[in-house]
């Protein structure tokens, strides 16, 4: 998972970071392996990044991942701030796990 968070889609026979029309390729900004990374803002927004934490070692050789999505004050209103929460979700809890058949 660590590899996929680093070079998302990497494997055009497993892609799994599917963008929407107003959404961009995020850059890696950090990597400390083998437990965290750093995106930039899937929007147009720069002020936005997201922090990925990975606890690997779990049952049956799972990783767990927790996504953290950080934006500069003044944070957007309500609903763009849920937007992005329920986008970033859908990638990591849908996509990205679904990319591994599960």
């Amino acid at each position: 998972m660590f590899e996929d968070l680093t070079a998302p889609n990497r494997s055009a026979s497993r892609p799994w970071l599917h963008l929407l029309d107003d959404e961009v390729l995020p850059e890696v900004l950090e990597v400390r392996a083998p437990d965290h990374v750093v995106w930039s803002s899937l929007w147009r927004r720069p002020d936005a990044w997201i922090g990925f934490s990975l606890l690997q070692g779990g049952p049956g050789g799972s990783t767990d991942l927790r996504w953290t999505l950080y934006v500069d004050e003044p944070a957007p209103d309500d609903s763009l701030t849920g937007h992005m929460r329920k986008r970033l979700n859908t990638i990591v809890n849908a996509d990205l796990r679904y990319s591994y058949g599960q």
